[in-house]
């Protein structure tokens, strides 16, 4: 890449006033001298806290990219699950992801924008929040969440016990979901788990939900979108990645597949493209996508 300079990084604690009340808690990490080349916006799975975002957020920011991560309201530093109970994950969609978004282009108004979408940042991405005046997306094992097309028996029973009968019977007794205590990552809302856990269970997951008109805010984005997969990960299949990124029939979409065996590493799956193993190997892979998008957007 053109741009191998390894850039001095500063980094400022953010707090964002969402438009649905409260406050989305995060990160800037920006070059020291103040001259970002273009913004990327990371934004997150569901029950995942930002810090699992901070090394691949460094790599962009020594690259010259000024890099937004955070926390959803009622997870990590963005409030308590149980004092934000009501919140839905349409609500961090449609909310939280708009909020932070905007918040990026009033910040960096002269540069170009992009955003990586990890699982439920990247739906929220494909159906248009956002997503405004983005040059480019980058959707990682992004996926239509259905418990029926879960690769292996016994992840599937697992994934089963947790969205169908276990969390939404914790939620409801304890108002929020403990999913430290269930293995699926942070707490978080109850309200979140109980749509969640509904739309789990519908072959079309969020596009059988006639209230989000999901098909046609899809159909609707025209921003370029990278969307990558793992050959390990028992959720995020191709199937079911392009169960989401079908539906973008306006958008000029780019599909890649990787194995752990591409990069030498054991795993990859559903959470190990973060993980800073990966530095050397597949991040460049992504910094590369948004090179030539940066230059292609400057040339414009």
């Amino acid at each position: 890449m053109s741009n191998n300079v390894n850039h001095v990084v500063l980094s400022t604690d953010l707090s964002i006033a969402s438009r649905g009340g409260g406050l989305i808690c995060g990160t800037l990490r920006e070059p020291s001298n103040g001259d970002a080349r273009a913004v990327v916006v990371i934004h997150p799975a569901t029950a995942v806290p930002e810090r699992l975002y901070s090394g691949f957020a460094e790599f962009l920011a020594e690259l010259g990219y000024a890099v937004v991560s955070y926390d959803y309201r009622g997870t990590g530093r963005s409030g308590s699950p149980k004092d934000n109970a009501a919140l839905r994950m349409r609500d961090w969609m449609d909310q939280d992801v708009p909020d932070v978004a905007e918040w990026a282009a009033a910040r960096f108004p002269h540069v170009q924008r992009f955003a990586v979408g990890h699982s439920v940042g990247a739906h929220a991405l494909a159906l248009g929040s956002g997503a405004a005046g983005l040059s480019g997306v980058v959707g990682i094992a992004s996926h239509a969440g259905v418990t029926a097309t879960v690769r292996g028996l016994a992840e599937r029973a697992k994934v089963w016990l947790i969205l169908s009968a276990a969390g939404p019977l914790a939620s409801k007794v304890l108002g929020y979901m403990p999913g430290s205590k269930l293995g699926l990552g942070e707490d978080f809302p109850a309200a979140a788990m109980l749509e969640w856990s509904r739309w789990s269970k519908l072959p079309g997951y969020f596009f059988d939900d006639p209230t989000m008109h999901a098909a046609e805010r899809a159909a609707a984005v025209t921003v370029p979108l990278l969307s990558l997969g793992f050959s390990d990960d028992p959720w995020a299949t191709p199937a079911q990645i392009e169960a989401i990124t079908n539906h973008l029939t306006s958008a000029e979409v780019e599909r890649r597949t990787y194995s752990p065996a591409d990069f030498g590493v054991p795993a990859i799956g559903h959470m190990g493209f973060f993980r800073r193993g990966l530095r050397e190997g597949l991040w460049p892979e992504v910094a590369q996508w948004l090179e030539v998008r940066t230059a292609t957007s400057r040339t414009e």
